[in-house]
């Protein structure tokens, strides 16, 4: 019993379950964002393409093309971990924008979403990719 409750209250799970941790975490919280968000922008799964707000009053070319890369190719890197802190400033972008400026009055319901995806690629941005990650093997193969 007093190994049970040390394993459940220890607070350093050690480096190879966190690495394997931020692995599974980046792969699932990435594809969610691909499937849920990124896909219905170009139209996949839905009869018509969702039109990407423009809270900012940016280029509309610019915009969608922003927007699309944040939620479909973004998301690829973090995926593999390949310059993952880079890859997650695009996507905080957007979910940053998503929630206080284009959802900020909103309901709760509303607006957990983008409040959500941001602090879990806030996370990411703070904790990198850890070791199963390109990003490991690069820096790895350089010193």
């Amino acid at each position: 019993m007093k190994k049970l409750i040390h394993i459940i209250t220890n607070t350093n799970p050690g480096r190879k379950l966190t690495d394997v941790a931020l692995l599974a975490f980046r792969i699932f919280l990435s594809v969610e964002l691909i499937v849920a968000h990124g896909l219905k922008k170009i139209g996949v799964g839905v009869s018509e393409a969702e039109q990407v707000p423009n809270p900012l009053h940016l280029p509309e070319a610019f915009n969608s093309l922003f927007a699309d890369a944040a939620n479909l190719v973004f998301p690829v890197f973090v995926i593999f971990g390949f310059f993952t802190r880079i890859a997650v400033l695009p996507i905080l972008a957007v979910t940053l924008t998503g929630y206080f400026i284009l959802h900020w009055n909103d309901a709760l319901l509303v607006k957990d979403t983008p409040f959500m995806y941001s602090l879990c690629y806030l996370f990411l941005l703070f904790m990198g990719a850890g070791r199963y990650s390109v990003d490991h093997y690069l820096t790895k193969k350089s010193s």
